[in-house]
C-alpha cells in the first residue's frame, strides 16, 4: 500500500497527502529529486543502453511494420546554448530558433538554433513563482504563421492558468511579447503538483497536463481540474467531442502530468510522476480513469486503466516526452536520464532503454527537433539539482 508520505518531483517530503521538418514535427508534438552530474562534457559524447525498466510491455504481432528495433542508440551532437536558469518550456519556431521558459524568472528566451545566441524577449507578468510553480510549458498556436500567438501555462497568485500572448519580432528586446490575455484559469494550484505542459495535438486542439496540486482526492472528481489531461479550443473553451458534456476533462485520476506527446498514428501518450512507487507512461484513452490515488502503477482493477510502462520513483520522476523514430523518449529528473520507450501501436514492444545515465544530471524538456533529432534540456537549476558551469543547458541529441 501507498504510505501519506508526497513525493515532490522526486523528493520524498511529508505531505498533507530549425527548419520546415522541424516546424511540422512540432506542430505533432504538441519534473524531479536531488542529481549529482558525474561527469560527460556537455555537447559531445556517444551513450549506450545502461539499463532497462522494471516493467516494460509485451511485444503484440500486429503492427509489425511500425515497431521499432529492440536496441537503440543516443548522441549527443552539441550544446545548443548553457547559462539558461531554471529552463521548463520548449518551443520550436517556423526558422529553427527556440523559445525557452524560465520557471522562476517568469521570462521567455529565444535562442538562436545554430549559433545558441541568447535574446530574452520580456518578462510575463502575473507568475507568482513558487515551489514547483512558475512559468511553465509554451505552445505556439497552429496558426503561428500568421497570428504570431505564443500560449504559456503558469502559476498565479490564485491558480494555474493559461495564456496567449503576441510576440513581436519589430519590437526592442525586451519589449516583444504582448499583454497576457488569459485563455483558461481555475487550476488548482500547489507548492507541489502543478503540472504545467501544453501542446497542441494534431486536430488543432490545445491539451494541458495539470497536476493534483497535492490534494489528492481532486484526481478522481471529474468537476476538478486537477490531476487531469485537459483538452480546449484555441480560445479555452472545452472542445468538441470531449468525452464529458461541456467539460475540459479529457481524461482524469492522473497524479502530475508534465508530458504530452503524439505518435505518427496520432495518438497521445502522457507521462506522470508516481508518489513511492511506479513512475508511469500511459497511452491516454478519453474519458478514461488512471487510477490516482486508489491506484499506482498497474493494478488488476479493470476500472483503472493501466500504464503501458513504469519505473521505480527513484529511476524516472518523467517531466517532457517527445515520439521519434517509432518510440517515446521520457526525460528522467530524479532519474538523471534520458529514457526509451519503443513502441507497438500503444505498447512498449520491447523493455525501455536508458541513455546519458547521469552525465547531465536532471533532464526536463525533450522536443522533436526534426527526423532522428531531438532537442533536451537539463534542470540543474531549480532548487533540487547539483548545477554545474554552464548550466543549465539545450543539447542537439541524436537517436535511433
Amino acid at each position: 500500500m501507498k504510505s501519506r508520505t508526497g513525493r515532490v518531483e522526486g523528493t520524498v517530503i511529508v505531505h498533507r497527502r530549425a527548419v520546415t521538418a522541424v516546424w511540422a514535427a512540432a506542430a505533432l508534438l504538441l519534473t524531479a529529486g536531488c542529481s549529482s552530474d558525474d561527469g560527460g562534457s556537455p555537447g559531445e559524447g556517444e551513450s549506450a543502453a545502461s539499463s532497462t525498466a522494471t516493467a516494460g510491455g509485451s511485444s503484440p504481432t500486429r503492427q509489425a511494420a511500425e515497431t521499432p528495433p529492440a536496441q537503440g542508440s543516443v548522441k549527443v551532437v552539441r550544446t545548443v546554448t548553457e547559462g539558461l536558469k531554471t529552463p521548463w518550456g520548449l518551443a520550436p519556431l517556423p526558422d529553427g530558433d527556440l523559445l525557452v521558459s524560465s520557471r522562476d524568472e517568469a521570462t521567455i528566451t529565444r535562442v538562436d538554433g545554430e549559433t545558441g545566441k541568447k535574446t530574452e524577449l520580456g518578462e510575463v507578468p502575473g507568475v507568482s513563482p513558487a515551489g514547483e510553480g512558475g512559468l511553465m510549458g509554451l505552445a505556439l498556436s497552429p496558426d503561428y504563421a500568421s497570428d504570431h500567438m505564443v500560449y504559456a501555462y503558469f502559476t498565479s497568485a490564485s491558480d494555474n492558468r493559461i495564456v496567449r500572448m503576441l510576440y513581436d519580432e519589430q519590437k526592442p528586446s525586451g519589449e516583444q511579447l504582448g499583454a497576457p490575455d488569459t485563455i483558461f484559469r481555475g487550476i488548482p494550484k500547489g507548492y507541489i503538483h502543478n503540472g504545467g505542459r501544453i501542446a497542441f495535438g494534431p486536430d488543432r486542439m490545445l491539451y494541458a497536463g495539470t497536476g493534483e496540486s497535492g490534494d489528492t482526492g481532486l484526481s478522481q472528481d471529474k468537476k476538478s481540474l486537477g490531476g487531469k489531461i485537459l483538452r480546449m479550443t484555441p480560445e479555452g473553451e472545452p472542445a468538441p467531442g470531449n468525452p464529458f458534456p461541456d467539460s475540459p476533462v479529457y481524461s482524469y485520476g492522473h497524479r502530475n502530468v508534465q508530458g504530452l506527446a503524439w505518435d505518427s498514428k496520432q495518438r497521445l501518450f502522457a507521462s506522470e510522476f508516481g508518489q513511492d512507487t511506479w513512475d508511469e507512461l500511459n497511452a491516454i484513452k478519453p474519458g478514461d480513469n488512471y487510477g490516482w490515488p486508489e491506484v499506482e502503477g498497474k493494478s488488476d482493477d479493470a476500472k483503472y486503466r493501466n500504464p503501458l510502462a513504469q519505473w521505480a520513483t527513484d529511476d524516472a520522476s518523467p517531466s517532457g516526452i517527445a515520439y521519434a523514430k517509432g518510440s517515446i523518449w521520457m526525460a528522467g529528473l530524479k532519474g538523471r536520464r534520458l529514457w526509451r520507450i519503443p513502441l507497438n501501436g500503444t505498447e512498449a514492444s520491447a523493455a525501455p532503454q536508458a541513455f546519458l545515465e547521469g552525465k547531465y544530471g536532471r533532464l526536463r524538456t525533450v522536443v522533436p527537433a526534426g527526423g532522428d533529432k531531438l532537442w533536451l534540456t537539463t534542470s540543474n537549476t531549480d532548487g533540487r539539482g547539483d548545477p554545474k558551469d554552464g548550466d543549465d543547458r539545450i543539447l542537439e541529441v541524436r537517436v535511433s
